[in-house]
């Protein structure tokens, strides 16, 4: 379905975007900080299950939208470039703040997960993400819902490993999460995204 000229830089893509800190990982980090790594992963398998739902509805709208206006696919692509370059100067500016703030100590793993699960649901920026970052990679002259899925799962799975080893650090070793060392990260990847987005561009335009 993808050749490795289209995966690889995908791949690279969903790293860059899992590992700087977010609103996903800020819950994350508060739980584990405060009950241990458990708790982070259980954080962490609820915001997987919302973005196989977003995953979802992505692929379910992008299929519509082909079917019935072609036409606009390549404005989505230009906007979705457009944005990933807004996502890397954003990443660029970050302050290194990873919000450990304080958390409930009572809760049950699985009202965690449920926890994580309406994080995603409740943020329509990662709906809007997911929407503008996935099409990037799509070949619209094929089937786009099984595309979309296959993406949507590779992102999960980057996702899903980043966010774990935040749990994990964050359980066991605080001090390793410093500010300083978050916010090299994000200006690194925040270049690298801007690059990309700035490629993908000058891709369709080619």
């Amino acid at each position: 379905m993808f050749d490795l000229t289209t995966l690889i830089p995908y791949l690279g893509a969903c790293f860059l975007l899992a590992i700087v800190p977010g609103p996903t990982v800020t819950v994350i980090v508060a739980n584990a900080l405060a009950r241990g790594t458990g708790a982070g992963l259980a954080i962490v398998a609820g915001t997987q299950a919302g973005f196989f739902v977003m995953t979802v509805v992505v692929a379910l709208g992008m299929q519509a939208l082909v079917a019935f206006m072609g036409w606009a696919f390549d404005w989505i692509k230009l906007i979705g470039a457009a944005y990933l370059v807004w996502l890397g100067w954003k990443m660029w500016r970050s302050n290194g703040e990873l919000g450990t703030g304080s958390v409930e100590r009572t809760k049950s793993r699985r009202g965690m997960a449920v926890e994580g699960f309406l994080v995603i649901l409740s943020n329509p920026k990662a709906l809007i993400f997911l929407g503008a970052f996935l099409p990037q990679f799509v070949d619209v002259t094929q089937p786009t819902f099984p595309q979309v899925m296959v993406l949507g799962l590779f992102f999960m799975l980057v996702a899903g490993s980043t966010d774990a080893i935040y749990a994990v650090v964050a359980g066991r070793a605080r001090g390793m999460l410093s500010a300083a060392r978050v916010r090299v990260v994000s200006r690194v990847s925040g270049l690298l995204l801007m690059g990309g987005g700035i490629w993908l561009a000058l891709q369709k335009r080619a």
